[in-house]
């Protein structure tokens, strides 16, 4: 099936399990990837590797969100422009997307690579953890280059209606950098470095796969002589800025996190930290394969002005983020010590398990109301409205998680994990006051045309 067929012509519930739901399942093989990279982690390298690991993710998805600044800003310029079928500036915007993903992968790594060391110690790292840390993040750096472009080339897939060929190549991608990484690590025995290798190798892989049918000729996007003008790259900025901004704003604040917990709990809190987040980055990809899956065709439809249709698809993705999301809370209160335990060797201080299963049972709370804010930046993002997801992105990643740690401080440990909760119901709100906005322009568009 054809894109513009699959984007305006099949039924909304239909479409969103051929879109969504696929892309779920390929992100979800990304989470489980994430997961078990922490799992290998912390049991082959042990506690310190871990916790020099989780100290050098932030920078490393920093280094990654310019990739996904680009290939997301310009996914949704590109499905608008297929809507109202100006293919030309389409594959323009693909072309000169993709110099400028190869481009800005060479620019941060080179950044990472040499100031690596510098900004660790800055957060507080010192010994064995900043060498690991840097070891970690050093290897990522080097191979920024020829990483950052499998961060773009999915949503070009799924703009092309390869749905099915995107949830393959990320299923690939993750069984991948696991058998590298259990490679390097297990059988080579070189360390920390060899995480960060095998991921590197795996990504790299992918993306050579996912562009050969590109360069071949046989999508329907297709590489031309590049035109950069200046109204291409607002786009392409606008429209990936909140999502940018909500991958550094939630990097500074992992930093800031990071900081606070070594100094009030030492390694164990880092540790505990990134435990959550490890789930956190579970949980993540699925919402963002249900919603940004759907992407393309919202931005397709809202092309071609069939908001019925734009409405109809949306209500699918909420209704999605809503079940997921409360899944995610029962499982969490249920099974924190399990989950816990995939993390915390038996050698392990038991004082440290203990902080991970009360965090992970205040971390459930978090999915209550975190959905609805996910799946309205989504949404209006995919409508061209950046300034709102924008809004809605800095202020959950950043500024309500901020605040909070001013807020919850006297509480210590139990209000950094708290954090996560109520940062949640403070994105909810903004984002149901930005959506009631964008229906009142929607009424008076109405009122005018009539």
């Amino acid at each position: 099936m054809d894109y513009k067929t699959l984007f305006s012509q099949t039924p909304p519930t239909r479409l969103f399990f051929k879109a969504a739901i696929p892309g779920s399942i390929g992100m979800l093989a990304s989470a489980l990837y994430q997961v078990a990279d922490g799992i290998f982690i912390s049991r082959i390298l042990g506690d310190t590797a871990f916790a020099g690991f989780n100290l050098a993710m932030p920078l490393v998805i920093i280094n990654f969100a310019l990739a996904d600044l680009i290939g997301l800003g310009s996914a949704v310029p590109i499905s608008i422009k297929l809507g109202s079928k100006d293919e030309k500036e389409a594959n323009n915007y693909f072309t000169c997307a993709s110099i400028m993903v190869v481009l800005a992968g060479i620019l941060s790594g080179a950044v990472l690579a040499l100031g690596g060391r510098t900004f660790l110690s800055w957060m507080g790292a010192q010994g064995e953890l900043l060498d690991q840390a840097t070891q970690y993040l050093v290897t990522y750096a080097l191979c920024s280059p020829v990483t950052t472009i499998v961060f773009a080339v999915d949503n070009y897939l799924r703009i092309c209606g390869k749905i099915r060929r995107s949830m393959i190549l990320n299923i690939f991608m993750s069984v991948a950098c696991m058998g590298f990484e259990l490679l390097f690590m297990g059988v080579l025995k070189i360390g920390i470095r060899g995480a960060a290798l095998g991921s590197s190798l795996g990504m790299a892989l992918t993306a050579i796969a996912a562009f050969v049918p590109f360069f071949l000729g046989k999508m329907q996007l297709r590489f031309v002589r590049p035109r950069f003008h200046a109204k291409a790259l607002r786009e392409i900025v606008a429209c990936g800025l909140p999502s940018f901004l909500n991958n550094i704003a939630g990097r500074v604040t992992s930093i800031i996190m990071n900081v606070v917990l070594l100094a009030i709990g030492g390694q164990n809190a880092v540790s505990v930290y990134g435990i959550l987040m490890t789930m956190d980055g579970f949980v993540h990809p699925l919402l963002y394969g249900m919603c940004d899956s759907l992407q393309p065709a919202v931005g397709f439809n809202w092309g071609a002005r069939n908001i019925k249709r734009v409405k109809a698809i949306e209500l699918r993705c909420y209704t999605a983020a809503i079940t997921l999301a409360l899944a995610t809370t029962a499982v969490l209160a249920l099974f924190p010590r399990q989950i816990a335990g995939l993390f915390i060797t038996g050698n392990s201080d038991p004082a440290y398990l203990a902080m991970a299963v009360s965090a992970l049972l205040l971390f459930s709370l978090t999915y209550i109301t975190r959905w609805f804010s996910f799946a309205t930046q989504s949404f209006l993002s995919a409508i061209e409205k950046p300034v709102a997801a924008s809004a809605i992105s800095v202020c959950t990643a950043l500024v309500f998680p901020v605040i909070l740690i001013g807020v919850f401080w006297p509480l210590g440990l139990t209000g950094l994990w708290l954090n996560f909760a109520g940062t949640a119901v403070l994105a909810g709100i903004l984002a149901l006051i930005l959506l009631l906005r964008q229906k009142e322009l929607w009424n008076k568009d109405k009122k005018k045309a009539a």
